[in-house]
């Protein structure tokens, strides 16, 4: 089979499990559990980490914000002890992120403590999934709409990158990392997905069109960064893709390394400038 028909067919039945988990609270959480498991077990491949300490840490973590999401917008009740959590996890993990970006750009290497292993694990993979799964769940209340607009972006960023860059690309984004990037393909991928927020803006809702255009820049730039960062530990690992779960795409690592780096960014964003009608 072609390679660009196995990236359909495992797209489209990606995307079709996705969308089906939106149509409720329990099915959104599940969905983003699991695939917070399965990328925590691509990610401890790439870095070589074995054992079960990642897995009962995330399971721990995202146990607690998913009850206290759920336990508070059912009762709708505030609690400053869980929006504290959420705020030390984001500061948190935004430091560890933004150190991981610094290490593209510098040979020297990170800090001793940014490189142990179960920092990475826990503020770069399992706090990112419960920041999806909070965008989903935004000021404790269920919106589908809000995180389906979020992975519109990341997908139109990513395919539109990957054309464009095919087609056009000349000037390397990162030679040294991911060679095929180009810079034609980021500020190409960057463009489309400004354009597509006018859409989502229009008939998804839920933020109006600054809001969403934000957003779009913030996905297109981390999430760009986070494919660098996840090809990095590729690179280290000496291996083309995190796994196999996906035909065409690689592992579920692969395809949702964008939205992993980019949904703390978004987050922050939600919580201190953005306006939710």
């Amino acid at each position: 089979m072609k390679e660009i028909h196995k990236r359909s067919i495992t797209g489209l039945i990606y995307g079709l499990l996705f969308l089906l988990s939106l149509k409720s609270f329990l099915s959104f959480t599940i969905l983003i559990y699991v695939f917070g498991l399965i990328s925590h077990a691509e990610f401890n491949k790439l870095i070589k980490q074995t054992g079960i300490s990642s897995y009962v840490i995330f399971t721990i973590l995202f146990s607690f914000f998913s009850y206290y999401s759920y336990y508070f917008n059912s009762l709708d009740l505030s609690n400053s002890f869980f929006n504290e959590a959420i705020e030390i996890l984001l500061v948190f993990s935004i430091f560890v992120l933004l150190f991981s970006i610094r290490d593209l750009f510098v040979a020297k290497d990170l800090p001793e403590f940014l490189t142990r292993k179960y920092i990475n694990s826990v503020f770069y993979i399992s706090s990112s999934f419960i920041f999806i799964f909070l965008i989903g769940n935004y000021n404790n209340e269920f919106n589908p709409n809000l995180i389906l607009g979020c992975f519109i972006l990341v997908w139109v960023n990513d395919s539109l990158a990957f054309i464009i860059g095919k087609r056009i690309g000349k000037q390397k984004l990162f030679m040294t990392i991911s060679p095929n990037k180009t810079v034609e393909g980021f500020l190409g991928g960057l463009f489309f997905c400004c354009i597509c927020s006018i859409p989502i803006a229009n008939y998804i809702g839920e933020l109006n069109f600054t809001n969403w255009l934000i957003i779009s820049i913030i996905i297109s730039v981390f999430g760009t960064m986070g494919d660098l960062v996840e090809s990095k530990y590729k690179r280290k690992s000496l291996v083309k893709d995190s796994g196999i779960l996906l035909p065409g795409h690689g592992g579920l690592l692969d395809r949702l390394d964008s939205i992993i780096f980019a949904s703390p960014f978004i987050y922050l964003f939600l919580k201190t400038f953005s306006n939710v009608s």
